[in-house]
């Protein structure tokens, strides 16, 4: 036995009618759709349901299982304290879960917080299912900061364990969708907004689960979606496997996205291990980029590996040309894995005698010494991505008009306080949000007077 079925739910509270009071019926498709899926649920009887929540415990480099017996919880932040929940976890599966994760290295387990309450993303899908459904244990799970080949990963290690007790479960990926589709709405308007939402309700009422690698991470975050990742470890629990899809309903009635799909497992499918295509894919994307790269970045490649591989860093190689050796200057190396920033650490001026050196330290220092992330590991090092930016002279500037985003890299300095922020960067569309990022890196606060400095890179891909 393995997944039976798998839904994608969203979890407004005030759909409950406890919490909305009369303003729930605006959204009465999605709860009549709501309604059908628990109906679903009911005539299929599964031992478990598996709950996937953007708002359960959540980590950035750990996925984590609600442990114990099972877990309480009611709507009184809400306002509804009368509505309550009382739930039993399948340990079982949670345990084997658990020691299959530790055995393989994976992060994921119950270690971390014991938080006994249950969140709303959980709770909204089972006051819709307890309604039909009782006989039943659960299994909740959050999400984490891991990119979305991770989540869909932990999806497959999911249905493997599902597989191996021989559980009869359904999956439920509890997410809304873009949180800004209305100028009314709660969060206001961003033109990502309606387009995630038109894709991501594309996507998934066609079960093209390989299609939910491509959402870019700042295009999501510009959307501010909910459930994208939620999505991903219902798609990777259904690896491998045909899937006939149905959409329910989608609403945006609120300024908020709700959107409700079924998928029924059919039988295997060869043509539908998404994970293992998206990988070759990205590898032989990667292979034909490397064979293109020039000299900054091939050095700066060849530093990242061999420091990795060895645990010191690499002399300086015969080949560099005359060029990297003659020139000095500061220099960031960026390492990007799955689209996803992996580790950037870079000089603003020269500290080494040339710009090989500056690049080789750099490069070793990006993989290893970025406080945001883990060192990288051998594992890792076929699906990196790396580029070089060479700074030119920094220049004072009298006010932030003279700045580009797109052109100019600033530094903000106050005192001994001094932060740096590259040009051109993914997700940095204005100039005040440049300065305010390159304030928060060099600890300035909002209302320190700074002084501003701009200077311009050559970006080597």
């Amino acid at each position: 036995m393995s997944i039976i079925a798998a839904f994608m739910v969203p979890h407004p509270p005030m759909i409950v009618p406890e919490i909305g009071r009369g303003s729930e019926k605006q959204v009465e498709k999605t709860i009549k759709a709501y309604e059908k899926v628990a109906e679903e649920i009911a005539k299929l009887k599964p031992q478990t349901i598996i709950i996937s929540s953007p708002h359960s415990v959540m980590y950035s480099d750990y996925f984590h299982i609600s442990p114990g017996a099972g877990a309480q919880g009611s709507f009184a932040d809400f306002g509804a304290p009368g509505v309550k929940f009382d739930v039993e976890y399948d340990q079982e599966l949670v345990n084997v879960l658990a020691d299959k994760a530790e055995a393989k290295g994976f992060p994921a387990g119950t270690l971390g917080e014991k938080r006994k309450e249950l969140d709303h993303g959980t709770m909204v899908p089972l006051w819709f299912i307890l309604k039909k459904y009782k006989d039943f244990k659960l299994v909740r799970t959050g999400l984490s900061g891991y990119d979305l080949l991770k989540h869909y990963e932990y999806g497959m290690m999911i249905k493997h364990t599902v597989e191996e007790l021989d559980r009869k479960v359904v999956y439920v990926a509890s997410g809304d969708l873009s949180h800004k589709l209305q100028e009314y709405g709660p969060y206001g308007f961003a033109e990502e907004g309606p387009v995630y939402d038109e894709r991501i309700m594309d996507v998934c009422s066609g079960a093209r689960f390989g299609e939910l690698f491509d959402f870019d991470e700042n295009f999501c975050e510009k959307a501010a979606e909910c459930g994208h990742k939620s999505f991903v470890i219902m798609a990777g629990a259904l690896d491998g496997r045909a899937v006939e899809s149905t959409q329910y309903s989608h609403e945006d009635v609120t300024g908020v996205g709700y959107g409700i799909c079924s998928f029924i497992p059919k039988g295997d499918d060869d043509g539908r291990h998404f994970l293992t295509q998206r990988l070759k894919r990205v590898q032989a994307d990667l292979e034909k980029k490397r064979k293109k790269s020039d000299a900054y970045v091939k050095l700066a490649r060849e530093s990242a590996e061999y420091f990795v591989k060895n645990g010191e860093i690499m002399p300086l190689p015969d080949w560099v040309p005359d060029e990297l050796l003659k020139a000095r200057a500061g220099a960031f190396v960026s390492v990007h894995k799955f689209g996803a920033l992996r580790g950037c650490i870079g000089t603003i001026a020269a500290t080494q005698k040339n710009l090989a050196l500056e690049i080789i330290h750099n490069a070793v220092s990006a993989v290893s010494k970025d406080p945001r992330f883990e060192p990288v590991t051998q594992d890792e090092l076929k699906y990196l991505d790396i580029n070089v930016d060479v700074l030119g002279q920094a220049e004072p500037i009298k006010s932030k008009a003279e700045l580009d985003v797109k052109k100019y890299g600033v530094i903000v300095q106050s005192g001994y306080k001094r932060g740096l922020l590259l040009p051109d960067l993914d997700g940095v569309d204005t100039v005040e949000q440049q300065v305010d990022i390159a304030r928060r890196k060099g600890g300035i606060a909002p209302g320190e007077d700074v002084e501003l400095f701009r200077f311009e890179v050559v970006r080597h891909y």
